[in-house]
Order: C-alpha cells, then sequence, then structure tokens
C-alpha cells in the first residue's frame, strides 16, 4: 500500500516538474517586433516609391532656380519624422504597458487556480490512501460478492476518472501559466526596446531643430526676399496644382487596380466554391447495387461521410480595409465641416496677396505644436516635405475631393493612412521657409480650388 501511494505521488510530482518554470526563448523576441515593422514598411514601400518619383518628376524643371527653402528641407523632414516616430511609439508603450498589466492579473489568477487544483489533488490522494480503495487487484482477489465487487470497482473508476480530469486540468493550468510568463517576459523586453528608440529619437530631434536654427539664421535675408517674389508664388501655386491632378490620375488608376483584384478574387472564389459543390454532388451519388444485402451494408459503412468528404475549408482572407468616403458623401458635409484648427485667418479664399496671386485657401495662425486635425474621413494620399509648403499632407476624400495642410512642422499620418473625421494628422509649425507659424488650408475639387469657409460650421 505504502508503495502503490509512493508511485502515486511520484507521478503526481512528475506531472507538477514536467511544467516547471520554463525558460523563455529570448534569443530572437527582440527582432519580432523589428521584424513587423520591417514587413509593414515594406508593403508601403510601392506606394512611397511612386510618391517620390511623382515629387521628383514635378519640381526637377525648378531645381536650378536654388530656392533657400530647400536647404531647409531635410532637416524640417527629419523633426517631422522624428516627432511621427515618437508619437507612434508614445502609443505602442501605452498598448504594451496595458498589455502588460493585464497579463500580471493573468498571471496572478492562474497561480490561485493552480495552488487551489494542487491542494484538490493533494486531498484527494491522501483520502485514496487512508481509504485504501484504490487496490483493485485486492478486491478482485477477496472473494466478496460479485455484485458488491462490480459496484466498488465502478466507484474506483469513477475516482480514477476524476483524479485523471483533475491532474490534465493542472496540466493545462501550468502551461497556461508558462505561455502567461513567456509573453510578459517578451512585453518587459518590447517596452525596454520601445524605451531605446524614444531616446535615439529624441536625439535626433534635437539635433535636426539645431541644425534647423542655424540655417534659418544664415539664411533669413534670402528667405524674405524670396517670399516677396510674384514669381515664386504662382511657381509655388503651379507646383501645388500640378501634384493635386497626378495624385488624382494615381488614384483612379489605382481604384481601378484595385477593383480588378477584387473581381478576380470574387471569380476564384466563386470557382473554387463551384468546383466543391460538383465534388460533392458526386459523391453523394449512389454506386452500383449487390445482390448481397450484408455485402451492401458492409459497403455502406465503409463509404466516408459527407464530413470525412467535404473539401477543407479555405484559410479565410485577410480582410480589406474600408473603402474612403464617396463623393457624394463628402459633398453632402458642405457647411457641416469643422475647422482643422482653431486660430485667426490671417489670409482667406480669394484675397489678393500684395507680392503676387490670389489665395487659394486660408492661413490660419496657429502657435507651434498645435494639433492638426482632418476635416473629414478620408485616405492619406500624400505626406511629405515640397518647396513652397513645407511639410505636407493631402487627404482623397473621394469623387476627387480633397483637403491640403500645408507649414506643418510635423506630419503624423503616412500615404496609405485611412483617418476619421477630427484625427489628428500633424502638428503646426512654420516649415517651407514661412515666417509665420499656422496652417495653410486648401480644399479642391477635380483640381479646382474652393473656399474652405462654406464648406465650414464655425
Amino acid at each position: 500500500m505504502i508503495a502503490r501511494i509512493a508511485l502515486l505521488s511520484c507521478y503526481f510530482l512528475a506531472v507538477l516538474a514536467a511544467h516547471g518554470p520554463l525558460r523563455a526563448e529570448t534569443s530572437d523576441r527582440v527582432s519580432d517586433r523589428k521584424r513587423q515593422k520591417q514587413a509593414a514598411e515594406q508593403e508601403r514601400s510601392e506606394l512611397r516609391k511612386k510618391l517620390s518619383d511623382l515629387k521628383e518628376d514635378i519640381v526637377k524643371t525648378e531645381k536650378a532656380r536654388g530656392d533657400a527653402a530647400d536647404a531647409l528641407a531635410d532637416s524640417e523632414a527629419a523633426i517631422s519624422n522624428a516627432n511621427r516616430a515618437l508619437r507612434e511609439l508614445a502609443s505602442e508603450l501605452e498598448r504594451t504597458r496595458t498589455h502588460l498589466h493585464a497579463l500580471t492579473v493573468s498571471q496572478e489568477a492562474l497561480e490561485k487556480t493552480v495552488q487551489a487544483q494542487r491542494e484538490r489533488l493533494e486531498k484527494m490522494l491522501r483520502e485514496q490512501y487512508i481509504a485504501g480503495q484504490d487496490d483493485r487487484l485486492r478486491l478482485m482477489l477477496s472473494g466478496d460478492n460479485p455484485n458488491r465487487m462490480a459496484r466498488e470497482l465502478r466507484y474506483l473508476g469513477y475516482v480514477s476518472a476524476e483524479q485523471m480530469k483533475a491532474i490534465a486540468a493542472l496540466q493545462k493550468d501550468l502551461a497556461a501559466i508558462e505561455t502567461n510568463k513567456a509573453e510578459a517576459e517578451k512585453a518587459r523586453e518590447s517596452l525596454d526596446e520601445i524605451a531605446q528608440e524614444q531616446r535615439e529619437q529624441k536625439a535626433v530631434l534635437e539635433k535636426q531643430k539645431n541644425k534647423r536654427k542655424a540655417l534659418v539664421g544664415q539664411l533669413s535675408g534670402k528667405l524674405e526676399n524670396q517670399r516677396k517674389q510674384a514669381g515664386r508664388l504662382e511657381r509655388d501655386e503651379e507646383r501645388l496644382a500640378a501634384l493635386v491632378d497626378r495624385l488624382a490620375t494615381l488614384i483612379t488608376q489605382q481604384r481601378k487596380a484595385e477593383e480588378e483584384q477584387a473581381k478576380r478574387r470574387a471569380r476564384a472564389r466563386a470557382d473554387a466554391k463551384e468546383q466543391a459543390d460538383r465534388k460533392k454532388t458526386a459523391e453523394r451519388k449512389p454506386g452500383k447495387s449487390s445482390d448481397n444485402p450484408k455485402s451492401t451494408d458492409k459497403a455502406r459503412e465503409a463509404e466516408p461521410t459527407e464530413a470525412q468528404t467535404a473539401p477543407a475549408k479555405p484559410l479565410p482572407e485577410q480582410p480589406l480595409p474600408p473603402p474612403p468616403p464617396d463623393g457624394a458623401e463628402f459633398a453632402s458635409l458642405r457647411g457641416k465641416l469643422k475647422m482643422p484648427v482653431k486660430g485667426e485667418i490671417l489670409a482667406a479664399f480669394g484675397a489678393k496677396r500684395p507680392e503676387g496671386p490670389n489665395w487659394k485657401g486660408l492661413f490660419i495662425k496657429a502657435a507651434e505644436g498645435t494639433e492638426i486635425r482632418a476635416s473629414a474621413a478620408g485616405e492619406v494620399i500624400f505626406s511629405d516635405w515640397m518647396r513652397g509648403f513645407g511639410n505636407l499632407i493631402i487627404i482623397d476624400h473621394g469623387g476627387q475631393y480633397m483637403t491640403i495642410y500645408g507649414n506643418n512642422q510635423s506630419l503624423l499620418k503616412r500615404p496609405g493612412d485611412r483617418i476619421k473625421g477630427g484625427e489628428v494628422i500633424a502638428i503646426a509649425g512654420n516649415t517651407g521657409g514661412n515666417e509665420q507659424s499656422g496652417l495653410y488650408f486648401e480644399m479642391r475639387h477635380q483640381g479646382r480650388a474652393l473656399d474652405p469657409l462654406t464648406w465650414m460650421n464655425r
């Protein structure tokens, strides 16, 4: 008896030892996050290349003009990128902390459960040993009443089954604890990696801010002279108009390609379903009957069931992002849109510039660092530095409606991002050689400039 309980105890301890503390595999965890980021960047690379080629094509004829603001391009773009990276890292940091907290709470609950399971299993083993009801061989050799023996053996079977359930539950929860520990360790490593990236981006930001400040000091006179040149303002407007037209063409081509791809996928799914239906119908057809009913019954028993012959379900496709709002939806918002930033309007649509053509949009005064919000939902189709407008972001709202946000200190969204109305997309500044901090805001439909104030609910 003592030997048997000792064996049971050893088995119980072996179960616990098999799921003891797991040494987390940390060798490649840090690279997991980096690989995910690289994959996301790779997905955007084709679109970025198209936009870069488009921008270079528009400005290549003007390279010889030597615009003083071009000297600021690299540092202003770097400041924008660093600020966007810091904002994204802050969001990722908060998500990771929340996940780690949830893992910690889950770990505490699992440990309490495991402790209760251990105590329950130990109690079951102890009671079984004391009662001496685990010796089936002794019971069978006792020569007792067969009915009583059958009843006792059945009870012992119930006890054994309950023990196996308890051990299985304990094994499952011990495995869950180790998985939880591995996830928590991974989250902590991600926090360390994010903190390191934040330090690096802050260093880049400070370096580029100092570089831009020095350049502005060196070029202040030249920048002021060029701001007063009527020809420069006209070229800026022509450049923006050309960019809008080219983007409209690019969007049209991209939407057509997406529609064709969606049609091909739908046809492929329909063909696959048709083939599966034909196969299922063919398998349901009865075979040749036999004169021997027994052989027929055996043949039917040997036939695979419908569940066995059903074709394997295809893996679910990755869901496509929701399409951007169409033109009709945006047109219905006339008079209901919110201003992208609160501030004094220093220049209104149609107002005459003393040194050049009329304003095609609004210039809204805003302190450096003020958040700029999208006027409506849409898709970011351009997010880059551009001569005359600094860090520029353009949103497509469908139906060739676009909103344009220029002179930003930082752009927080990338091309291809789907955004909601009122979502923060940029930070106000005075990039592109502008003296005043604020937002330059335009609205266009089919390339034609619209008066934004007629669309705003002020």
